[in-house]
């Protein structure tokens, strides 16, 4: 079983679309004892850091992220908050993966970075399992987390960025696999299947 966290973040519809095509148990929910309950949890995320703080702190289940020993999956603006801050709104974030998430200097590129870009890695992590180093995955963020030692995955977007985390039992993807076709549900199944 899944626990999908409900924040008032969330692109919760298209995630849970893509596990039922993936025929997968799940709950979406905000409450901690059945989140604490499931075997995996999927933290997606759409929108802006302080507000998802804000709100993952009124529903009092930021304890139940920082500390489950579970394979936690974020999702775009999910892994942003798994940083320690971020730089917009000058949020403080989870401090699960020690980074700054930063703003793309909008003189460089276009800000957001929106569509399909190439996902490229050199040791294919088990989220990555079946899937080439090089396939394209849909994105649309303005804010990116700066490769670090826990960087799996890259994309190059005026600069390198991290496109996937992972550190222990956490794990972070920049762009949209529930958006981002069969390669996108390979990456949900590899998750579910670890």
């Amino acid at each position: 079983m899944i626990a999908l966290i409900d924040y008032g973040a969330g692109n919760l519809k298209s995630v849970a679309n893509a596990l039922d095509d993936l025929e997968v148990e799940y709950i979406i929910s905000n409450k901690n004892e059945e989140i604490n309950l499931a075997d995996k949890i999927i933290f997606p995320g759409v929108g802006e850091a302080k507000s998802a703080m804000n709100k993952l702190n009124d529903y009092s289940i930021v304890e139940s992220i920082v500390s489950t020993s579970k394979p936690l999956l974020g999702i775009c603006l999910g892994m942003q908050l798994l940083a320690t801050f971020s730089e917009e709104r000058n949020t403080k974030c989870l401090d699960v993966i020690q980074t700054v998430v930063k703003k793309f200097d909008s003189e460089e590129v276009k800000v957001p970075h929106m569509g399909w870009n190439k996902v490229e890695y050199k040791n294919q992590n088990e989220l990555f399992k079946n899937i080439k180093s090089g396939e394209h995955f849909y994105f649309a963020n303005s804010y990116y987390v700066p490769t670090t030692e826990y960087t799996i995955a890259s994309t190059q977007y005026g600069i390198s960025f991290s496109s996937a985390l992972n550190k222990n039992n956490f794990y972070g993807v920049q762009f949209h696999p529930e958006k981002s076709g069969k390669v996108g549900l390979q990456v949900l199944r590899n998750f579910i299947e670890l």
